[in-house]
């Protein structure tokens, strides 16, 4: 099974068991362990995935770190478990460190509490001297697509820590860069205020002058950010809308090199092709189903052909439509809360696909 749809299955197991989980070890069970199934290990050999592991670290004696991820014989990746909701505290993981720090063969790092997973390794320090910050954030409940790539490198089949830990300096520094963008934006601090007003006020700098100032650079960003929004709207709606009953035509006839060098493929459109993918695997072979995007929707199709259509994914505006397809292939367009909301539809999808190849009847017990 594709690593993106077992994120997607485990994603939807997380949501609705997370708030059930009242202990530590329920976490393990309910939401670690399949976690670490997902990622291709076998959670019940003890030579891959070993609970509760135990070494004598400096002068703390018989410690205990929740599970050790072994291959070839040696402890590559280190767990420290929370129970969910937790503080996932960097600062507070002592344990983790040492330790990472005492056993040379480890390389990953990982604090969590079965929903948010914080990735460390030790791309500012020497080797084996654990980073005080991660690299990178998972959540396992709202998957960012930007992160899968990063994450796959860590799994059983695509094990690459190498190529992890080169992108680790990379992932890290953007995230802070980020964050650190997002604090400015919401209040602006002296440095960074006064980084702009001098480039474009030729007068002095006075504290009453960077007082002003702040609220401009504010209203700037947010001005910025409202601008950039607006120009993509205004974009997907200046193309012509489809007509109903023939939606492949549009696609072959209206998509020009320049539409298609404007299009932008979101997150949501993203994990939407996923759930789709997700809900007919058992239906049609996942590879068959292909995604194309345009300028005003994203089309899941069957073999990359216009002709086969599954659905559209109308996600530019603020309210979402899926567009459905009967036999004549006439569009509805159903509106939806969230992108979660196309698993309600999961038999008009399967509909859909025996339009175009015999569809056998589902083994229940698989």
């Amino acid at each position: 099974m594709d690593f993106v749809i077992r994120l997607q299955e485990l994603a939807e197991r997380v949501r609705q068991a997370k708030d059930l989980v009242l202990t530590e070890e329920a976490t393990k069970t309910a939401l670690i362990l399949p976690f670490l199934h997902a990622l291709g290990y076998d959670v019940f050999n003890p030579a891959e995935v070993v609970p509760e592991y135990t070494a004598d670290v400096g002068f703390k004696t018989r410690e205990k770190v929740d599970f050790a991820i072994m291959r070839e014989g040696q402890m590559v990746m280190l767990i420290e478990c929370k129970s969910y909701g937790s503080t996932l505290d960097p600062g507070k993981c002592g344990q983790l460190m040492r330790y990472f720090n005492a056993t040379p063969s480890a390389r990953i790092g990982i604090l969590t509490d079965g929903v948010r997973y914080l990735f460390f390794t030790d791309a500012d320090n020497t080797p084996n001297i654990m980073d005080l910050s991660p690299f990178m954030e998972f959540d396992v409940a709202s998957p960012d697509e930007s992160l899968i790539p990063e994450l796959r490198k860590l799994t059983k089949s695509k094990w690459d820590v190498d190529a992890a830990m080169s992108a680790a300096a990379e992932l890290k520094y953007t995230r802070a860069i980020k964050e650190l963008l997002g604090s400015e934006l919401l209040s602006p601090s002296d440095e960074f205020v006064r980084l702009f007003a001098k480039k474009v006020c030729s007068g002095s700098l006075t504290s009453r002058v960077l007082d002003v100032f702040a609220g401009r650079v504010k209203r700037a960003f947010q001005q910025l950010v409202h601008d950039q929004i607006n120009s993509r709207l205004k974009t997907a709606m200046a193309v012509p809308q489809t007509t109903a009953h023939d939606p492949e035509i549009k696609t072959e006839t209206q998509e020009s090199k320049d539409a298609e060098s404007s299009v932008v493929t979101t997150v949501e459109e993203l994990e939407g092709y996923h759930i789709v993918k997700s809900i007919l695997r058992r239906t049609i072979d996942p590879k068959r189903i292909a995604m194309r995007d345009t300028l005003s929707y994203c089309g899941v199709l069957l073999d990359d052909n216009n002709r086969k259509p599954i659905c559209r994914l109308h996600f530019n505006g603020k309210q979402k439509y899926v567009g459905f397809f009967n036999a004549a292939k006439d569009e509805e367009r159903i509106p939806i809360a969230s992108v979660d909301d196309i698993y309600a539809h999961a038999d008009r999808l399967k509909e859909t696909i025996g339009y175009y190849v015999p569809v056998e009847p589902e083994d229940k017990d698989v």
